[in-house]
Parts: structure tokens; sequence; C-alpha cells
């Protein structure tokens, strides 16, 4: 059995996971031995170590023939120091993986004006987090070509799941654009993502990039006003473009300036994963008659308020 080597142990490679052993010896890094203990209790085999230190990666090298990368880069900067540590470390050995999945973002487009991108649409990041991800799709590239190894970009979207819901934008009340003004945003579920994460795998050869997303781009408030509605949670304010840029802290204003709507065509040709959930609607009226979920989703944002 091949084994694959798992960088970010969060929450898509835990959804990963059970497909993934099926055909894999999976090794995931975790900072610590607390964090080890649930995966090793899912199957995995925790090795300790720490982006951040790059003595602790040693360990790591000539033990993988795959690696799947998920873990973010550093919270500050232009570019990422960790992915320079890991590929250093992992270089170090005769052997090294043949097989690279990285999810990056689809932030390294930057503001497209609502227009429709595809994976050729030229990459213009317009903040330091996007232009983290850029440099670590840079590297993970230049890697892969001088290497000859395998590589999949998987840009996502906003990512979502019944524990990873913006329920703190409701509980804040910060403002949303009308509609006349409004962005255009796009998303995937955990779940879908996780799968998208072991189709790549099949690929063996070449340099691949895919808008890991789903069918349906939104209108952000839509989206909101659509998930308060099957919470039964009032939706926020909407303002104009320029009051909402003035009412919100910068960091949420760079989320919600950027309006794109993604071309997930490549995705669906090549890679060819049924999406569980092809639009954020489609998740949404399921939620909406499942009262448990629904009941556990409003008793954590109980918590938040």
């Amino acid at each position: 059995m091949r084994t694959l080597l798992i960088i970010g142990a969060g929450d898509v490679a835990r959804r990963a996971l059970p497909l993934l052993l099926r055909r894999w010896r999976v090794l995931v890094l975790c900072r610590t031995k607390e964090a080890a203990a649930p995966w090793r209790a899912l199957g995995a085999r925790p090795m300790l170590g720490d982006l951040d230190n790059a003595a602790s990666l040693g360990r790591l090298a000539g033990l993988a023939d795959a690696a799947l990368l998920t873990a973010p880069p550093p919270p500050s900067g232009k570019s990422d120091p960790r992915m320079r540590k890991l590929l250093y470390a992992l270089a170090k050995a005769d052997s090294i993986p043949q097989q690279w999945i990285y999810i990056s973002t689809t932030g390294v487009y930057g503001d497209a004006g609502g227009g429709l991108l595809d994976e050729t649409s030229p990459l213009r990041p317009a903040n330091d987090r996007a232009r983290r991800r850029l440099d670590a799709e840079s590297q993970l590239r230049r890697f892969a070509i001088r290497r000859g190894s395998a590589l999949t970009i998987l840009r996502a979207p906003g990512i979502y799941a019944d524990e990873r819901l913006p329920l703190a934008r409701f509980a804040s009340g910060a403002p949303l654009i009308v509609d006349a003004e409004d962005s255009w945003s796009n998303h995937i579920h955990a779940d879908d993502l996780a799968r998208l994460c072991v189709a790549a795998l099949s690929r063996r050869a070449g340099i691949r990039v895919y808008n890991a997303c789903d069918d349906l781009p939104l209108p952000v408030s839509r989206w909101y006003r659509a998930l308060g509605e099957t919470l039964d949670l009032p939706c926020p304010p909407q303002l104009p473009r320029e009051q909402a840029k003035a009412s919100v802290p910068p960091q949420l204003w760079s989320f919600l300036a950027e309006s794109r709507r993604l071309d997930n065509g490549r995705l669906r040709r090549e890679l060819r994963v049924r999406l569980q959930w092809p639009s954020a609607l489609d998740y949404l009226d399921a939620l909406g008659q499942d009262e448990r979920r629904r009941a556990a989703i409003l008793a954590s944002y109980a918590e938040i308020r």
C-alpha cells in the first residue's frame, strides 16, 4: 500500500480520511501529542512536527509517495515560509512524493468585478492573504517541475458545512451590500472539497489547476438571506457599497469587496466528482428539513452571541 503524507491536520483532511484509508497508508503531521491522538484513533499514523520549526520536519523526508497539503500559510507577510521549510525538508531524501495536492484559494484571482473566471484567468491577488497563497502555489510549481512530480492545485472559495457557517456575521450585525451593488461569491461544501482531494490523487503526471467550487455563484447578500431564512435569524442590514465599506473592519471588507464568478467546468470534465451539494442553496434546502441539525447549529450560534 502506498503512503500519503497529510500536511495540515484540519477539518477537510479529517473528512477525506475515511476515503483515503481505503487505498493509502496515511501519515499526518501534528503539532502536539494532544492533536495527534484523534488522528491515531481514526486510523492515521501521526507524525509530530511544526511547519514553523524547520528542525522538526526532517523526519518526514523519504516517507511518502504522495502529499496532501491543507495547512495554511502564516497569518502575516506576503510569502509562505512554511511551504519553503517543508519542501526543503522533503527534498533532502532520495525519494520524494511524486504526487502533490494543494488546497489554495480563489482569492489569488483578486477582484473581477463580477466577471466569470476560469483557471486561465490572470492572477491579481489584492491582499497579503491571497499573496501568501500565490507564493505557495509558485513554490510548488517550481518544485514539481524540477522533480518531475504531479501537482494538483485546488483553488477553493468559501468553505462551508454545518460547523463552518458564518454565524458570527449574524451575531455582529455587520452590514451587507445592497443587491444592485453586491459582490458575487462562490462556495464549496467541506465534504465535497474532501472528495475532490481524494479524486485529485488519481492524477499521476503534470501540473493542473482547478476551481474547486460548486456550480452556482451567488451574490453575497443572497447567500446570507437564504442562510438567515433557513435558521430563522434576522439578516444583517444592507447598505450602499461605500457605506458598507465605511461600516466594517478592513479585514471583513477585503472579503466583501472582491466580486467574481468561477467556472468549474474543468473540474467537472476532468476529476468527474459528482458534488453532493452542487449549490449552497441545495444544502440550505436540505438543512431546513432537518430540525436536529438546525438545533445544533443554533446552539452554537447562542454560544457565539
